[in-house]
């Protein structure tokens, strides 16, 4: 959908030649309501400013361009002004993200035909004179056409509607055109669509090293190590600026490496699909070889008999396709796909019609024709536009993290920019007052910007998630987005789906109901105690889209089941089909062994067929002579050749097949799908009376049930008819044949993962496709709804003709009627009164309870009910019959009301929702596992708490990292500004060994420390400017301070000290003396307790002494200290810059430092200990703040939910204008 913003009634009305004259700025949102949602402002160039942002740049010294590199709006503020979007060269994009793109404004020649609305011309009056609604091309040689690419899309300008509109292929065409319209493009024409189109490419570039270096190194953050390194070399620190140097060109080689290693990997995922030859059919019937890159929408592709990987999205006109679908969906089931109706007028829909649609990406196993004819698909998208082109965008260009974490680290680096402009002035203070060199004052004050705000803080931030990373790996959990291994750490809510995932994968064939004369007879375990001629038998092998694949009976595992039940054979069509003339459809037959011929009573002997006279289809054979039809049909074989499938629809909950018995004159329907649906199509008089309580009561057992049906079609229905007739015209009027029950267990790891879950205060969710009972017990029998916990169904009905949309509150069960053979009639009478046991177990538990809906349930809520979502959302556990477009939008429902939502799936139409979640886990290693963060291989639910568990530790360890290398800095600034004082600085080496061999070492080897082995209620903390966590900055670098300064008075107070002196010259300033000897190492101890105070353990990490690596380095950093501080060799003095003394030289001086150093670690321990992590002080926080109500909104809502008691009202009917039931 198109919008216009800032535009008055009028000049909506406006004609193009209006607009085109820029006058008036204009601002227009396209793609509105989708996740490709921009909104677009129009600048056009202005001389004069940029005359002004050239000059800018002269006198910036090119500082002017790394800014509009950073901020490329700014560069379009400073060089255009405002104008029409019409006459834009220029725009600026912003999509729903927020995220700031600045495209040009492309007007391209063509020598093609394009349609009307899109020709550009300066000239307005020459394009306002088109008719507006003329579907006819310009044919003019010098036609051209405006257009921009975001994100591998193109987006033309359409003068009709005055707005740019994605350039699409043929949805929206009537479902008949596509046989009326395309009979193959000449390659004249293929040529000129492709100028318009582009080519056939899902082209992901891998950029050269050199490219990808210089976007790296422009980066703000190489650019501040940059300046630093050279703020060094400049002020005599030579050793220390080519040690960062060397590890900062080391660190850009592996993330280069990294980064071309991903783009090499998804574009060789992508290139089956690019560089293969297809053939296409012409408009004058003959078929041609050509690249798959030269396809535009409008080609006729003929499919290969042998199957293939599709290069486009094209929708079948002719013959089957078997395809594997699983790099979609994740479901390596093979799925039938058969030609679009000709007779359909309503509008093609990829989506809607993916039955019929081959999508790029997907391979074709097989094709099924007929006589000589070749399958044939119509291409209607190409590139970045189709199902693979999508998918593969949804991996180019991610929905940004906006992880208060990362959030908060931007806003603690701003506030040491802060700190270090009072350090600066400081600084500039100090050497002032001794009259100091410009330039000396300079390069001191500059210096301090790179100790307070280090240049390693970014890198050291992601050790906890590079090891976290290395560890799930190891556990077989594969992430593809790393910063989402953080957010693990602070899941609240997680979403699963049910079969396959909390599930066993398959349903086992558990037993049948037939019914006779509109009765339920017996359940049955066995189907061969079923007559072969039963119709029920037959549905049942006959009702299912199983394919032979290499000789293997292949299909959805609960139809395999359903067929392998019945001991029948399956044959597809081939050389020795000869019993059904032209179509040869797909046979389903007794199994041979089972079979007997009764011999013929006639002369003939053998069975003879011949063609039936006065009929089209020449389908299947009829006896020679009506008064010899008994005793052929006695020897005939019984065989059923499966005419036409109707495929399974989420949409209809069913799927049918036309079969004709051979020798019978009449087709039949069979019909399974959802028993209520199956139901409602059903003669009344067959559907058995104890219908409803008979299903409850099985799908309260957790057993997957489904309803086969019946239906004998007119005799006077030929194959032609039945081939164009529409489901709707066969689908009703049926004979109820019975149940189909499957079984379907839980994987035995589910439920205690649960308990795990919910232990830990995570909700969790079941969203499913399944029966809303079926799926009612799994959540039972897992424990996410507990036995003692009510549940309500939630029913929901759409607004019709003049009915309002209204909401129905119902009890499904109790914990008395649970285990005992009672139905949910029996809790809730007729007239809707709730029984004595319902009403006392309503009443003991007035608070717990959840909700249960379907998905057009859900759908009525989100449009009719929008107040009253969140609410729902809030005790909603169960969400069953969901499409997929539903489950996406449950999963940013929740988000929307700040729970941080994680998704696992098994692949299988949870796509959507894995993109859409914060952490998204997927069971299936196909690959539709690129559409989630993580894959695992665990092929069970048992991955998701060590995801949270790896996502806790890894959060903690960013956190701490983080910690670490502020107080690092902070303590470092410290001593920098006592040696200012005194006017001296730490040396070369003392930098060197500080950032080297103490921080880097520790803060490398802490993030080492493993997971804690169990879940805790509460969440780690991940506010960096939270008030605990600056009261333990402040607190600890108070200590570090008084410990310094301390220890700088304890060493002037020294008989035998002397104080600084030398020449004040510009390089003589920084040389071995006691003031920087005692700070270095003084600080070199402070570092090494900073270190142990952040090395937070349990309840998220494993206590810091169980990694033994941190163990060694700590030892090794605490050697050496004693080693500087006890006995340094003379040589060793002179290497690391610090004074030289004797072993036994003032050792009670040594002692005493070591002793300062030692008493503020303890007190740094005990004020961590007992002040900043201490409840108390969060309560004081809170009391202070005087805070009323929950920062996150769920939390609001639940509290108005606990004092609203008269909500849900159940067993009353809510309408859509009623009241809203909720108190605020």
């Amino acid at each position: 959908m198109i919008l216009l913003k800032r535009q008055t009634v009028e000049n909506q009305k406006m004609p193009y030649s209006l607009l085109a004259k820029g006058e008036t700025p204009q601002v227009i949102t396209i793609e509105e309501s989708t996740d490709d949602q921009v909104e677009i402002h129009g600048y056009c160039e202005s001389p004069c400013k940029k005359c002004l942002y050239n000059v800018g740049i002269f006198l910036s010294f090119g500082l002017l361009l790394l800014l509009v590199k950073w901020f490329p709006q700014w560069r379009v503020w400073m060089t255009c002004q405002p104008c029409s979007v019409a006459t834009a060269s220029v725009l600026i994009l912003k999509d729903i993200h927020g995220t700031i793109t600045v495209l040009n404004v492309i007007v391209e020649s063509v020598s093609s035909s394009i349609p009307p609305e899109l020709v550009y011309s300066r000239s307005v009056s020459s394009i306002s004179s088109h008719s507006h609604d003329s579907m006819n091309f310009n044919y003019s040689p010098t036609s051209s056409y405006r257009h921009f690419v975001h994100n591998c899309v193109k987006y033309v300008w359409d003068s009709r509607l005055c707005c740019f509109k994605r350039l699409k292929g043929y949805e929206g065409l009537p479902c008949s055109e596509f046989y009326e319209k395309f009979h193959g493009l000449p390659a004249s024409e293929e040529e000129e669509k492709r100028e318009i189109y582009g080519p056939n490419n899902i082209a992901v570039e891998v950029k050269s090293y050199f490219d990808l270096f210089i976007n790296e190194v422009l980066n703000p953050f190489y650019i501040f190590q940059a300046f630093s390194v050279m703020l060094w070399l400049f002020d005599d620190y030579v050793l220390y600026a080519s040690c960062i140097l060397i590890i900062t060109l080391i660190s850009i080689t592996i993330a280069l490496r990294e980064v071309r290693r991903q783009q090499i990997t998804l574009r060789d995922m992508v290139s089956r699909s690019n560089a293969v030859t297809v053939t296409v059919r012409r408009q004058d019937g003959v078929f041609e070889d050509i690249p798959s890159s030269n396809l535009v929408p409008g080609d006729v592709l003929a499919i290969p008999p042998r199957g293939c990987h599709m290069p486009c999205d094209a929708v079948l006109i002719t013959g089957n396709c078997i395809v594997n679908e699983s790099m979609l969906t994740g479901e390596s089931v093979p799925e039938t796909k058969t030609p679009l109706s000709k007779h359909d007028d309503e509008a093609y829909c990829p989506l809607a019609h993916k039955r019929h649609t081959l999508f790029c990406g997907t391979e074709v196993i097989q094709t099924r024709y007929y006589e000589n004819n070749r399958v044939l698909a119509v291409v209607v998208r190409t590139g970045f536009s189709t199902a693979k082109g999508e998918l593969i965008r949804s991996i180019l260009f991610p929905k940004p993290l906006g992880f208060k974490f990362y959030m908060d680290s931007l806003k603690f680096v701003v506030l040491l920019f802060c700190i270090s402009a009072l350090g600066m002035a400081y600084s500039i203070y100090c050497y002032i007052e001794r009259d100091s060199p410009i330039g000396q004052t300079i390069v001191r004050a500059l210096d301090i910007i790179t100790i307070v705000v280090p240049p390693a803080l970014p890198a050291a931030m992601s050790i906890g998630i590079v090891y976290g990373q290395t560890r799930l790996k190891k556990q077989k959990i594969y992430c593809i987005s790393p910063p989402r291994i953080n957010i693990g750490g602070k899941l609240k809510l997680i979403c699963f789906d049910k079969t396959g995932t909390l599930t066993e994968e398959g349903l086992d064939f558990w037993g049948i109901i037939p019914t006779t004369e509109g009765k339920f007879k017996e359940l049955e375990h066995d189907v061969n105690i079923l007559s072969e001629h039963d119709s029920l038998k037959v549905c049942m092998a006959s009702c299912h889209s199983l394919t032979i694949i290499d000789g293997e009976i292949r299909g959805d595992p609960m139809d395999l089941k359903m067929f392998n039940a019945t001991k029948w054979e399956l044959e597809e069509p081939g050389s020795d089909n000869t019993k059904f003339d032209l179509l040869n459809p797909t046979v389903i037959r007794p199994s041979t062994k089972k079979l007997s011929k009764i011999p013929c009573s006639g002369p003939e002997g053998d069975v003879m067929l011949a063609q039936e006279t006065n009929c089209d289809d020449k389908l299947i054979s009829f006896p020679l002579s009506p008064t010899k039809d008994n005793s052929l049909l006695d020897e005939m074989p019984y065989e059923v050749g499966i005419i036409r499938q109707f495929p399974f629809s989420s949409g209809l909950q069913r799927m049918s097949v036309m079969c004709r018995t051979l020798g019978s004159r009449h087709m039949d329907l069979y019909c399974k799908g959802a028993p209520e649906k199956i139901a409602s199509l059903c003669l009344s008089e067959t559907v058995p009376v104890n219908f409803p309580e008979l299903l409850k009561d099985y799908t309260l057992q957790g057993y997957r049930v489904l309803a086969l049906a019946h239906r004998k079609l007119d005799p006077k229905l030929s194959w032609h008819h039945a081939q164009k007739i529409k489901r709707d015209q066969v689908e009703k009027d049926l004979t109820f044949l019975g149940l189909l029950i499957m079984q379907n267990t839980l994987k035995p790891e589910t439920t205690p993962v649960i308990k795990v879950l919910k232990d830990a205060k995570i909700r969790c969710v079941m969203v499913t496709g399944d029966n809303v009972m079926t799926a009612m017990s799994v959540a039972r029998d897992c424990h996410m709804i507990p036995e003692s916990d009510r549940i309500i169904v939630i029913n929901g009905v759409a607004r019709e003709h003049e009915k309002s949309a209204h909401l129905s509150f119902e009890y499904a069960e109790t914990l008395n009627l649970r285990n005992s053979n009672s139905t949910i009639s029996e809790a809730i009478s007729a007239n809707g009164d709730m029984s004595p046991v319902l009403s006392t177990f309503v009443d003991a538990v007035p608070q717990h309870y959840h909700f249960v809906m379907d998905g057009k349930t859900f759908g009525v809520i989100r449009k009719y009910f929008p107040e009253m979502l969140p609410k729902i959302l809030l005790r909603g556990t169960v969400y069953a019959r969901m499409a997929p477009d539903q489950k996406t939008q449950l999963v940013e429902s929740l988000q929307n009301i700040g729970y941080v939502v994680g998704m696992c799936g098994d692949g299988a139409n949870d796509c959507g929702a894995l993109k859409a979640a914060d952490v998204g886990i997927s069971l299936s290693d196909t690959e539709a596992s690129v559409a989630a963060p993580f894959t695992s291989n665990i092929p069970n639910i048992r991955c998701v708490p060590i995801v949270i568990r790896e996502g806790r530790c890894s959060l903690v360890t960013s956190f701490a990292t983080f910690r670490f290398i502020a107080l690092y800095s902070l303590t470092q600034f410290v001593s920098v500004l006592i040696l200012y004082t005194v006017d001296t600085n730490l040396t070369d080496q003392m930098f060197l060994y500080i950032d080297m061999g103490v921080i880097t070492s520790l803060a490398i080897s802490m993030g080492y420390t493993r997971a804690y082995d169990k879940l805790v209620p509460e969440r780690p903390r991940v506010s960096l400017i939270s008030v605990p966590n600056v009261v333990s900055l402040l607190a600890q670098v108070a200590f570090l301070t008084v410990t310094q300064v301390g220890s700088i008075i304890f060493l002037q107070n020294q008989k035998w000290y002397e104080p600084v002196h030398g020449s004040k010259g510009e390089d003589e300033d920084i040389f071995p003396c006691w003031e920087n000897t005692v700070v270095f190492l003084v600080s070199s101890w402070q570092y090494v307790a900073i270190a142990l105070i952040v090395s937070d353990g349990p309840p998220y990490r494993k206590h810091f002494f169980t990694n033994y690596f941190y163990l060694t380095v700590l030892f090794c950093v605490l050697a050496f200290n004693l080693f500087l501080l006890f006995n340094p060799f003379e040589l060793f003095a002179t290497i690391m810059g610090i004074v030289k003394w004797e072993p036994t030289q003032r050792l009670m001086f040594r002692v005493t430092l070591l002793l300062m150093v030692l008493c503020n670690f303890f007190l740094a321990l005990a004020f961590e200990m007992l002040v900043a992590n201490s409840r108390w002080l969060r309560w004081l926080v809170r009391k202070i703040k005087n805070k009323k109500e929950a920062k996150n909104e769920y939390k609001r809502i639940d509290k108005a939910l606990y004092a609203d008691y008269e909500w849900p009202q159940v067993n009353k009917t809510v309408y859509e204008s009623g009241p809203i039931l909720i108190s605020q």
